[in-house]
């Protein structure tokens, strides 16, 4: 028996598979990713003070373990807040084409 508000469940409305699955899949990748950023600091502490002792490449090393550092934590952001765009925590980009929404509200059309 359905009420006047009822709706259509959660789950049915979810596209692209079963939304565990994908929060799951989500969880996944972004651990890899922390880890790995976790991994390059690490090594990039390392270089740092190989490049301090005198060795000359070490500072393209560090500066490579570096970019990929900063690269694996702004993927793990980027999948964090998709993550959360799947579970409903934040809502999806505004429609371009969508008409502007007219200055003031709704009391100055009043």
């Amino acid at each position: 028996m359905a009420g006047k508000r009822a709706g259509v469940r959660r789950e049915t409305q979810a596209e692209g598979g079963h939304p565990r699955r994908t929060l799951a899949g989500f969880a996944l990748a972004i651990t890899v990713t922390i880890v790995a950023w976790g991994y390059l600091v690490w090594v990039a502490i390392d270089f740092g003070s190989s490049a301090r002792a005198g060795e000359t490449a070490a500072w393209w090393f560090l500066g490579l373990a570096s970019l990929g550092a900063i690269a694996c934590l702004f993927i793990g952001l980027l999948l964090g807040a998709a993550a959360l765009r799947s579970i409903g925590a934040t809502a999806p980009p505004a429609d371009p084409e969508a008409p502007p929404r007219p200055p003031g509200g709704r009391r100055a059309a009043r």
